[in-house]
């Protein structure tokens, strides 16, 4: 069943839920806002899982209702005296008017951000499939994600090097932003995870935009085509899970570059195919 078809499906189930915890997770001199927000159901039996995303429904406007809005999952959910917990990560938005040139406030984000603690918001999911953890410790791992898509990275990361201790495959994570400013959880401001640097299996490779004053596209094709041999030497290993986050604007070209380091294209979707029927590929975009 497809993330669109969930959503239809489930679109008169509504829960509520409280904000317990709201941390700005980029420096205060970014211009950029992007908050890590803990919520929590009183209700044990609603869980949601990395790779999978809840439906804000903000408040909306002009006579409607809501403004609902898709938000992944920044961390596995926890149980705590009687309720579940789990996060997301939201990104203050704002976006020009092709008409008449007006800045304007993205609603449901800022809705968010401006959100105090204690407060309850109405939601809906969780919706798509978890990422699932492969099986084996010697399986790699390799993620690929840009902005806000890192949320399902933490959490995953998280459970290898937290609940397992350590992990004998490879684990690489590819993730771009437009300045090391808004490296989430990998800034001065929050330095998450920075801590598994030392992991010896673990690598980060970090994508800044060339031009991000101007708004340039993040160069994460570029830091995926500098490390092609190793990436495709991955993508062939039957033993290695790819897990893919982000905006849908980013598929394309992540793709090519994919497809770059497999040597042509039909090479890529081959390697893809064969990711997908064994369940090694896994993806949620938004």
């Amino acid at each position: 069943m497809s993330l669109a078809t969930q959503i239809n499906s489930a679109a008169s189930k509504q829960f509520v839920a409280s904000l317990v915890r709201s941390e700005r997770i980029t420096p205060e001199n970014s211009p950029e806002e992007v908050r890590h927000m803990v919520f929590r159901r009183d209700d044990l039996s609603f869980g949601c899982k990395m790779g999978q995303c809840v439906r804000i429904m903000a408040p909306g406007q002009y006579g409607n209702k809501y403004h609902p809005r898709l938000y992944l999952v920044a961390d596995n959910d926890a149980e705590r005296d009687g309720g579940v917990e789990f996060a997301i990560c939201v990104k203050r938005h704002s976006y020009i008017d092709d008409f008449n040139g007006e800045r304007y406030q993205g609603i449901a984000s800022n809705y968010l951000c401006d959100l105090p603690v204690g407060a309850s918001v109405e939601i809906s999911g969780p919706f798509g499939y978890p990422f699932a953890m492969p099986e084996k410790r010697t399986s790699n791992i390799l993620m690929i994600g840009m902005g806000t898509g890192i949320a399902p990275f933490r959490a995953l990361i998280r459970t290898i090097y937290e609940k397992h201790g350590s992990w004998d495959g490879k684990v690489r994570l590819f993730y771009g932003a437009k300045s090391g400013l808004e490296m989430l959880y990998m800034n001065d401001e929050n330095k998450d995870l920075s801590q598994y640097v030392y992991q010896p299996t673990f690598k980060a490779f970090q994508a800044i935009s060339p031009r991000p004053a101007l708004d340039a596209p993040v160069a994460l094709d570029k830091a995926l085509e500098q490390n092609a041999a190793e990436v495709w030497e991955m993508m062939q290993n039957p033993d290695t899970y790819v897990y893919f986050a982000g905006v849908q604007d980013m598929q394309a070209s992540v793709e090519k570059a994919l497809a770059a380091t497999a040597g042509s294209e039909a090479a890529w979707l081959e390697a893809k195919d064969a990711m997908q029927t064994s369940g090694r590929w896994n993806e949620v975009l938004y």
